[in-house]
This record gives structure tokens, sequence and C-alpha cells, in this order.
């Protein structure tokens, strides 16, 4: 938990100062989370300082008592959240249960008035109670300020920096409006607008396809393929296959959709449904000009078989990209912006860059010796448990964390980092150390921070926007990740130049590990900080003692 699970959470909280946590349906520990004091009341609310308040997923109480049986009455169930530092029910439960618990002696009014408390003092902050609605900051907002120019723009340029090129084999990207005048558009997401806005989206202020997009570049060819992403039954792909022997370069636009993975939804395997891989195979063999592989999912794909098959020269993933996801792909397809667009002085510029997976994907065997049900992160040999995420798992990927190619190219330098980063401890020698880590508690953390200059050179032809890329790998020993993401900046580099940028690495929170009893400790010794294919290597030592 204090590894793994826990971090983005807090992050959130302690960082990002959010003004409200969620707890979920699932136990933890045998422990419903919206009923673990140690969870929301000593963590959330006490380690952490949130100033907010706790809501419940919707029916969360509800699901812990009538579900997972975790209490004798529904009255136990309410007092059981509230204790444990539920502020706020997202259903009925608590409305109908909590006078009940209160006369049975299970809940007395001042732990009610806490949850009170924090509930009404963000209402507060929203200026609720500051008389009539237009008179506050947001009591004028209407659907009118949803759709503006610059909402949409915004949900354009989200799309663009949200696309990731995987693969691009002999430079067959960016399509080209001379050479590629008619294009096959094929696939059963080609044509799709709900597909694109994924779970829980608002009401879109309008779609556009990707058949849409292409069809803005060139003459398109569209045949669906399959009738959906499911492709199941023995429909014949004969139109598919005849539409890519026609035009100058085919598109398939694959993947899958909320009927292959939602919430209450999880996915069994990581291949493509039904007969896409089949679809696509022959298609690209029957393909008379370059064939592109464009795929929508929230999750990894195993594509292993298009990486490796010689006649699609490029595999694109859009995620759900959102309603403009349409023309964010095709812009990307024909290089009118790359994946990453980023805008400067309110003057659209368009770079070069590549967007960089956000998980690691996986070959379709990972999933048989991973049980869904267990959370371990670290392998384990002895059952042949292959472990979870980029910082554990060491054995093959489709794509690795991290991966994310461009039209351009990126060379890293480490100009100027520090050789020693002295840790100095406090004078208290109430906590124990093990070994040669010095628990976070004990060291002085505030200030300690390692500061590296790195200069990016883009050495292709076409001007880039470049995220770099900063891991740590400990010193060898210790219960600890293979390598972990401490750093990442985005930087804009023209061709041929070089820009340098300034990263700052605070040693306590981002070069520590967690022992097995769940401290956080900062190795002493020789930690490997990887850039790229650069490395620099810096030792942390304790001073003070």
């Amino acid at each position: 938990m204090e590894d793994t699970f826990n971090v983005p959470f807090k992050m959130c909280v302690k960082e990002g100062n959010v003004a409200s946590i969620m707890c979920s349906y699932n136990q933890v520990n045998g422990i419903p989370t919206c009923a673990d004091p140690k969870l929301l009341k000593k963590i959330i609310r006490g380690r952490w300082k949130l100033d907010g308040y706790i809501v419940a997923d919707c029916d969360s109480v509800d699901v812990f008592y009538n579900q997972q049986h975790y209490t004798s009455t529904p009255e136990e169930a309410a007092a059981d959240a509230i204790k444990a530092g539920l502020d706020l029910d997202c259903g009925p439960f608590l409305g109908q249960y909590t006078e009940g618990a209160v006369k049975k002696g299970l809940l007395n009014e001042k732990e009610i008035n806490n949850a009170l408390l924090n509930t009404l003092t963000v209402q507060m902050r929203l200026g609720m109670f500051d008389g009539e609605p237009s008179s506050t900051p947001y009591g004028n907002l209407g659907p009118n300020d949803v759709c503006t120019p610059a909402h949409q723009e915004l949900a354009l340029d989200a799309a663009r920096q949200g696309i990731v090129l995987l693969k691009n084999q002999a430079s067959q990207l960016p399509l080209s409006t001379l050479h590629h005048h008619s294009i096959a558009v094929i696939g059963p997401n080609s044509n799709v607008t709900a597909t694109m806005i994924g779970n829980y989206a608002g009401v879109p202020c309008g779609y556009t396809t990707p058949l849409q997009g292409i069809g803005r570049y060139a003459s398109t060819i569209y045949q669906q393929g399959c009738a959906n992403v499911a492709c199941a039954g023995d429909q014949p792909f004969d139109a598919a296959l005849d539409a890519a022997r026609q035009a100058d370069a085919t598109v398939l636009v694959m993947g899958l959709d909320l009927s292959i993975e939602a919430e209450s939804r999880d996915r069994t395997g990581l291949l493509l449904p039904g007969r896409q891989q089949e679809l696509v195979s022959k298609v690209a063999a029957a393909s008379k000009g370059p064939t592109i592989l464009v795929l929508m999912s929230g999750g990894p794909i195993d594509v292993s078989f298009a990486e490796n098959d010689p006649k699609i020269g490029a595999i694109v993933w859009a995620g759900y990209p959102g309603q403009a996801g349409g023309a964010a792909i095709s812009d990307v397809l024909f290089g009118t912006t790359n994946p990453g667009l980023v805008l400067v002085v309110l003057v659209r510029v368009f770079f070069s860059s590549g967007g960089k997976l956000p998980m690691t994907w996986y070959p379709q065997d990972y999933v048989t010796n991973l049980p869904m049900t267990d959370m371990s992160m670290r392998s384990n040999k002895l059952t042949g448990y292959p472990g979870r995420t980029y910082r554990f798992y060491r054995g093959k990927v489709v794509y690795p964390f991290g991966h994310g190619i461009s039209y351009t190219n990126f060379a890293h330098t480490i100009v100027s980092a520090p050789a020693m980063v002295s840790v100095p401890l406090r004078a208290s020698r109430n906590e124990t150390n093990s070994g040669k880590a010095i628990r976070v508690t004990q060291a002085r953390c505030n200030g300690l921070s390692l500061g590296l200059q790195v200069d990016v050179k883009n050495i292709g032809s076409v001007d880039g926007a470049h995220t770099l890329l900063v891991y740590s790998e400990p010193p060898a020993g210790y219960w600890a990740p293979i390598k972990q993401l401490v750093a990442f900046e985005k930087v804009l580099v023209a061709a041929g130049s070089q820009e340098r940028v300034g990263i700052n690495i605070q040693v306590c929170k981002l070069m520590s590990v967690v022992d097995g009893s769940g401290n956080r400790r900062i190795p002493m010794g020789a930690h490997s900080l990887y850039i790229g294919d650069v490395k620099h290597s810096v030792s942390l030592q304790a001073s003070g003692l």
C-alpha cells in the first residue's frame, strides 16, 4: 500500500490539494475501504491532512452491507462508515439508516457533525452560501460556457498530445497529400463517435470521426470490415481487401470499446477481439500502399503480430481520444501535427513529438500467470507470479512503459550532476535504521534535492516537443523496484538545435524505497539515473552521524 497503491492518492492530497477523496467498493485486507478508519481517518485525513470531504463511490456502503455482508444490520454499516471517516454517501443508504444508528447508540451527534463540517466547509469555499447563485463566482456558468471555441480547441489539443506512435517502419508516417490521394479507411472503429469518449464523459459538443478526419486530407474508400469490435461470425472481408488494393494507403482503425472493457466488465485477455487480427493481417497483405494500424483502447493490447509484420508500416495508439479524436488522428497521420502538439504564445506551432505509453503492454501469456485478484507487485519465482508494472516485471513486453517514438530523433547529454549527495540526519536516535538504508523520518528532507542539467539535442529534420524521462535504479540488495520514474520534463527543440533542461529530484520522496514492513527508507550508496541511453551514478551518503 505504501509503496504503490497509496502513492498517487497521497500526491493528489498533499501536492494537488484536492477537495475530495472517494473510497471504493472493494475490501483491502478484508475491510471495505469505506469502513476502514485506518485508511480514511488515520492516513487520508490524519497523515495526509485532507482539507475537504471523503465521499463513497455510489452505493458502496449498501454494497458492503448487502453484498459483502460485512455488518449484521444496515445501521451498523452506516455507523461503521461514518466512524471510519466517511463524510458523504453517494446514494440513499446513509439517509435511510443513520438516524436508526443514532437511536441504537451506534453513532452520536458529534460524529455526524464532523462529517457535516467537512462537507459544508467545501460548500462554503465554493460560495454556495453567499447569496443568490448569480452573485457567486460559478453561479452564471451554463451550457454556453461549455462548447466555446477555446474549449473545443483544448479537446483537440488534448487528443493530439495523447496519441502515441508505437511503430514507424522506414518512416512510412507521416502520409503525404502529394502521394496519397486516396485512403482506404477500414475497421470497426473507423467511423465511431461515442466510442471515442470512453467512460464517464459529458455530452460532446460534436464529433469528428477518424473517417471524417482523414477525409479532410484525401478521398476515402470506407469499409467497416467487422460489424463491431467483437468481430465475430464468418462475414467475408472481401470488400475491405478490395478497398486496400485500390487506395494509395490503408488506415485500419481497430481496437476495443466499452463492450469489451468498462466498469463491471473486465477483459480476460490482451489480444484483439474476435477476428480483428485476421482482418488486419489480410488487409495489410492486400494493400497497394503503406498500411497503418490505429488502435483505440483504454488498456494494453498484444499486437506483437503487427509489430513483427513488415507489411504493417506504422502503429498508432489513440486511447479513447474524445470528441475531436478523428481530427487529432488524421493530423498525426498526415504530419500536420504529431503526437504531442504544443501551443506556444497563442500561435499554433506543430512539432514532431512522441507521446509516451502510460502503462506496460504485456504479451497475452502474461495474464495466464497473473490472477486478477492478486495485488502483489513483486514477482515470485517459486509460484511463477510475474509481478506487475515496469517497476517489478522483468519478462518480455510488447511495448514498455514510457515507449513512444517521434518523427524526429533526440540525443541527451548530462551537462552537470552531482557525484555525491549528503543526506543530513536528525539528532534523534529514536528510530532505527536497517543496514545502510536511512528511514525517511530520520532524514532532514526539507530542501534536500538532486539537481541535473541535461542538454537535449534534436538531431532530426523536424521541430519537436520531447518528453524527457528520468528513471532511478537503487543500489542492489534492497526490497525495491527494478527502477522507477523519478522525473519528467517536456521541452521544445527546433531541428538541429539543442535546449538545456533543469531537473530537480526530491531525494526523500523519489530516491527512497519501501521495505517489507512498509517503512520508507533512503538506501545509501550508488544510485543509477537513466535518461534515454545515458546513465549517471550518484552516491547518497548519510551525514551528521
